[in-house]
């Protein structure tokens, strides 16, 4: 009888322990999709960015972007000069016309569309910096988390290895 006792608790503890392991497993399965699904589109066809003073239109699949302020020493230089995989488009907080370099795009546009833009994809400080890859035509979904960007001068080192 006492063997008999023994193997329904076993039946039970196993029954439970798999139960919660696929919970476990649902649980994280559900956590990843929501991060995912968090990312964000930006549609350059909606939303207007210049260079100078032409509309700014996208021509590559992937761009490094990076959230920057123009009123921060050096940003600007280090920005032109960083060599990268991947094309940078700069999106400066103070909207002041700049130069393209070979591997980055300066871009700018109205208070409106720059709050949006902020708000959209929620950046908090300066310079962020973030991935983004063409879904359709002009729209781009963003690709990577915003990260804080924290030395400009080792920006190249660290992405180039991505």
């Amino acid at each position: 009888m006492a063997n008999g006792g023994g193997k329904s608790l076993f039946s039970v503890t196993t029954l439970l322990a798999s139960f919660f392991g696929a919970a476990m497993i649902a649980g994280a399965f559900a956590y990843f999709n929501y991060k995912f699904s968090e990312y964000k589109f930006i549609d350059f066809k909606e939303w207007i960015f210049y260079e100078k003073s032409d509309i700014f239109s996208p021509t590559h699949e992937k761009y490094v972007v990076i959230f920057y302020s123009s009123k921060e020493k050096d940003t600007m230089d280090l920005l032109s000069k960083t060599n990268l995989k991947l094309p940078i488009l700069a999106i400066d907080y103070y909207n002041e016309v700049q130069e393209n370099s070979a591997g980055t795009t300066f871009l700018r546009s109205g208070t409106k569309n720059s709050l949006s833009f902020i708000q959209r994809f929620n950046i908090y400080e300066s310079p962020s910096i973030f991935f983004i890859k063409k879904s359709k035509e002009s729209l781009y979904k963003q690709d990577s988390m915003i990260r804080k960007l924290d030395n400009l001068e080792e920006l190249s080192k660290s992405v180039n290895l991505l």
